[in-house]
């Protein structure tokens, strides 16, 4: 063996060995940290979100775990129900202050229902924007990528029944529908304390009865999160370390929270869009839905319509959001 005393010579010896292996097999080399990195990242999960923003505070809180999950590539956001432009406006100001004012935001249609849109102070604040169609927006991004988008809905259905009336076969190229709706076998505040007493007419079924009918028949895959399974209650001890981070993020639910006047909100929607990133969260069954005149989503002897999550872990659910909406930058 021959031995190279001189450390000087030795590192030249050394330096020379990695370039020719360099050039050698630097392609090699690179080819495969390539490799590794894509195999490493999946693709991202394309979604678009139909929200009535500003009533209920718990559609801030299902945008902001949009915002904050890298799995995710939110492609728009089209608002629903009632004041649809000053929707529009509030979710243009929350975007654009966590860093994503790229992000399309379309008005949907406009309705005259009585609504409680409690965040109007905050979302004056909103810039304002294209007057861009929801519906039109909704079905275009449809053809753009057929198979590709996963609509999350989480308010009532009027968009959805539009773009159904309008284009039904562009419509069936959704990769799915995602939904925060309905009450199969549990309504508002049965959460396992006390007898259940059944199923109601949930608010975003019985807003637009007949838009919801038309997504049940429309032959297009439906993952439905029901009041079953999002009942998720942000108590005083979740709520105080969530609000006690001073980020972007956590600063705005803190003062939608209050505008919106409760102290524990419960995050319906926001079970939508973790159930997009996490399904696990809320495993489903497959039933036959049909949703009749009053707004109560039935369960049917029929084929499997949509795959229903009729139990969730809220523990489970919070242990997986927190940290995202704690996580954006102060």
């Amino acid at each position: 063996m021959f031995l190279i005393e001189n450390s000087s010579v030795r590192r030249w010896c050394v330096g020379v060995v990695i370039a020719v292996a360099s050039f050698l097999f630097g392609p090699v080399f690179t080819t495969c940290a390539q490799s590794t990195k894509s195999a490493a990242a999946p693709p991202k999960t394309r979604i678009i979100l139909d929200t009535d923003i500003g009533d209920d505070v718990d559609d801030a809180f299902a945008l902001g775990l949009a915002l904050e999950s890298p799995e995710v590539e939110l492609v728009g956001v089209t608002t629903a129900w009632g004041d649809t432009a000053l929707r529009a406006r509030m979710t243009r100001r929350m975007l654009r202050e966590n860093g994503r004012a790229d992000v399309p935001v379309a008005e949907g249609i406009l309705t005259t229902g009585k609504t409680k849109f409690s965040q109007a102070e905050w979302a004056n604040g909103g810039p304002g924007g294209k007057n861009a169609n929801g519906v039109e927006f909704l079905l275009e991004e449809i053809r753009k990528r057929p198979g590709e988008i996963t609509l999350v809905a989480i308010g009532p259905l009027t968009n959805v029944g539009a773009a159904i009336q309008r284009d039904a076969a562009t419509f069936q190229k959704l990769q799915r529908v995602v939904l925060m709706g309905g009450s199969v076998r549990r309504g508002y505040g049965d959460l396992g304390y006390e007898p259940d007493r059944g199923p109601m007419a949930e608010y975003n079924i019985r807003s637009d009865v007949s838009a919801a009918q038309k997504l049940f028949a429309s032959g297009v895959t439906i993952f439905m999160m029901p009041l079953d399974s999002t009942q998720l209650k942000l108590d005083e001890v979740k709520r105080d370390v969530l609000f006690g981070k001073k980020t972007t993020m956590t600063g705005e639910l803190a003062e939608l929270t209050r505008e919106w006047g409760g102290r524990t909100p419960t995050l319906f929607d926001a079970m939508a869009v973790a159930f997009v990133i996490e399904p696990e969260l809320c495993p489903v069954t497959k039933l036959h839905i049909e949703v009749d005149e009053k707004g109560f989503t039935r369960e049917g002897k029929g084929k499997p319509n949509v795959s229903v999550c009729l139990e969730s872990d809220a523990e489970r659910f919070f242990r997986f959001a927190m940290p995202r909406w704690m996580k954006s930058k102060p």
